[in-house]
Order: structure tokens, then C-alpha cells, then sequence
């Protein structure tokens, strides 16, 4: 008897918690959102996996000797997972469409007003009993708002870890509602002769220019944020691979296995710290609440800074391509096309939105190299 009583107290139905149940649901639901919704899928299928599989009792995946904690110490606590997938996101990415509109760099930096303006909100949230975000928590929650997954993990990696995976799931929830969450805002604040602006055809861009513009922004870089040097440089460097055209093998290496398999381990290292005792927190509410806050204000500013570069130029530019100012690439500019199409089934804005796009993720990775600059230490 006391033998089989010893084995039913070591067997994961006699150990598990309703919270532990609970969070396997949460990852059953992101299944579901990755493979029928078809949101986001690349990242939450291996983020609801994982969550599932660190809430196995007794187990102890996703502890510090499990096979996925091990993966997140190596991976994630360091940094180098993040900076891998930039890497593929450059070499995945024409930056023609900012090279040859420069002043769209604007519109990617007014969409993170977004992450700012949320700082402000998480640190006010202090007011309500419950909640307690001292300026690094608050910092790792306003990245939310630049809607960039990698940057998000970067920079909360270093402040603070033990917020991951609320934030992560956060960012990429919102990254993949960018469909449902930017075309009300964009129609809210545009009028319908702004949204059928036809924009001029896009100048052709030299190779010499697409060589270039790479290595300048990481000297500028180099030169005014080192903080964001290793965001911006595994970008920049992943973009040259592709420009140069002398190594093709390592561009698609860049763009496929290597991004492919870093992403299959971060979702994991990610679904590890969504266990019962980390995330069913009031605190986690919270992130979720400021990060749909921030990705709504973030795509706002953008539309906004649009409409004053579409009086400013007479009327010339297309003040939706402000929404595709989030980095969201390149989700953001598909969504500013669609709109546009809406109003207009001849109007293509897919192009003239990279642009701002691209804009997007340069920013967010600068807004998070400031946030560092001033609260990492």
C-alpha cells in the first residue's frame, strides 16, 4: 500500500495546481491563436509549447537543470538569441524604401512616443495597491509599445528578467494583432480624401547606396548610442550580407536556418518562464493593459507625424504609411496597403510604407539603447 501511494505522490496528476493548469491552458489557447487564427505562429506555437511543458509537475523543464532553462540561461539571460534573430530580420529586409524616402526615418521615430509615454503610465500604476514597478520594470514594459518581439527580450533581459515572459508574450500578442488593433486607429484619425493620397513612385536606390547605408547608420551608432550598438550592428551586419551580393550562402543562411533555428528555441526559453508562480500575478495584468496602451499610442503618433508631413508637403504623402512606424516589419506595411486599397483598389502603399517600417525597427532598437543608457546601471 505504501508503495503505491509512493508512486501516485510522484506522478504530475497528484502534484498539479490549478495554477500549473492553468498555465497549460495559456498555452493550449497560444496553439490555438498560432495554428488556427494564424497569429504570429513562428513564435507562439514554441511559446505555448514551452509554457505547457514547464507547468509539467514535478518535471522541472524549465528549471535551471531542465533541458529548456538551460537553453534560456544560454540563450536569452545573455542576449544572443535576440541579436541572432536581427541578424536574420536584416538580411530578410530591403532597406531600399528608407533609402530612398530618408525622411520617413520621422515616422519611425514618432511611433515610439509609444514607449515613452507608457514609461510614464507604468510608473503611475505605483499608485495602485498591488502594483510595484520601480524604473527598470517600467522600462521593460514600455519596449512593448516599438512591437518589437527581439528588443523587447533584449532590453528585458538586462532590466528585468523576471518580467520576461509576461512582456514577451505581451509583445508578440500585440505584433500579431497589428491586423485588428492599427485600422480602427488609422481610420479614426484620417480623413477619407488622406487615405486615397496616391504617392509618387519610389526613386530606384544604387547599389552602392544599399552597400552604404548599412555600415553608416552603425557608425552613427557607434558614435551617439554604443548602447544600441549590438541591436543596430547584428541588423545592419545581417542587411550588408544581403546588399553586397558576394556572399549569398551566408544571406541565405541569415534569412532561413539560422533565424529558423533560434527562433524554434527562443519560443521555448520564453514558454519556460511562463510557469503558474511567475505569471499569474497582478503585475502581469498590468504589463498586458500598458503594452496594448503603448502599441495603441505608438501606431497614433505615427498616423499623426503623417498628417503633418501631408500638410506639410501640400498633400503628398499618404498619412497611413505613420501607422507602419511600429516595427512590426513587415506586418505594419501590410496593413497600411490594405487600408489604402480599401479606399482606393488602385493605390499600392505596400512599398512607400517600408519605409517607415524599417524606420521602426532602427528606432525601437535606439529607444531601447537610451532606456539602457539611462536605467541600466
Amino acid at each position: 500500500m505504501e508503495d503505491l501511494l509512493e508512486l501516485w505522490t510522484s506522478t504530475g496528476v497528484a502534484n498539479l495546481t490549478r495554477g500549473q493548469a492553468l498555465m497549460m491552458g495559456v498555452g493550449g489557447l497560444l496553439i490555438y491563436l498560432a495554428i488556427v487564427r494564424r497569429f504570429e505562429p513562428l513564435l507562439l506555437l514554441p511559446i505555448g509549447f514551452g509554457a505547457i511543458l514547464c507547468n509539467i509537475p514535478v518535471a522541472g523543464i524549465g528549471g535551471p537543470d531542465g533541458m529548456i532553462g538551460m537553453i534560456y540561461e544560454v540563450g536569452v539571460e545573455t542576449g544572443v538569441f535576440p541579436l541572432l534573430i536581427f541578424l536574420g530580420v536584416g538580411a530578410l529586409t530591403d532597406f531600399g524604401a528608407l533609402i530612398a524616402m530618408p525622411w520617413t526615418l520621422l515616422l519611425g521615430a514618432a511611433a515610439q512616443f509609444g514607449i515613452f509615454a507608457t514609461l510614464l503610465g507604468a510608473l503611475a500604476l505605483n499608485a495602485i495597491p498591488g502594483f510595484d514597478f520601480g524604473l527598470k520594470e517600467a522600462a521593460s514594459i514600455a519596449i512593448i509599445g516599438g512591437a518589437d518581439g527581439p528588443t523587447a527580450i533584449f532590453l528585458t533581459s538586462r532590466l528585468a528578467p523576471e518580467l520576461l515572459g509576461a512582456i514577451a508574450v505581451a509583445a508578440y500578442s500585440y505584433m500579431a494583432l497589428v491586423p485588428i488593433i492599427q485600422p480602427p486607429i488609422m481610420r479614426a484619425l484620417t480623413t477619407r480624401e488622406e487615405r486615397r493620397v496616391v504617392m509618387q513612385q519610389l526613386r530606384p536606390v544604387s547599389r552602392v547606396e544599399r552597400i552604404l547605408f548599412p555600415i553608416a547608420v552603425l557608425l552613427l551608432c557607434a558614435l551617439f548610442l554604443p548602447e544600441a550598438a549590438p541591436l543596430i550592428g547584428m541588423l545592419t551586419l545581417g542587411n550588408l550580407l544581403r546588399e553586397s551580393g558576394v556572399v549569398e550562402r551566408l544571406s541565405r543562411s541569415a534569412q532561413n536556418e539560422i533565424i529558423n533555428v533560434v527562433t524554434i528555441l527562443l519560443g521555448l526559453a520564453i514558454g519556460s518562464k511562463l510557469s503558474a508562480e511567475r505569471f499569474l500575478t497582478l503585475e502581469t495584468l498590468g504589463i498586458l493593459a500598458l503594452g496594448a496602451v503603448a502599441f495603441a499610442l505608438g501606431t497614433a503618433a505615427g498616423v499623426m507625424m503623417g498628417k503633418v508631413m501631408h500638410r506639410v508637403t501640400g498633400g503628398k504623402v499618404n498619412p497611413l504609411i505613420g501607422a507602419a512606424g511600429v516595427s512590426a516589419v513587415p506586418m505594419a506595411a501590410r496593413v497600411v496597403n490594405k487600408v489604402g486599397l480599401e479606399e482606393d483598389p488602385h493605390n499600392f502603399l505596400l512599398m512607400h510604407a517600408m519605409g517607415p517600417n524599417v524606420a521602426g525597427v532602427i528606432g525601437s532598437a535606439v529607444a531601447a539603447g537610451v532606456l539602457l543608457a539611462l536605467v541600466g546601471n
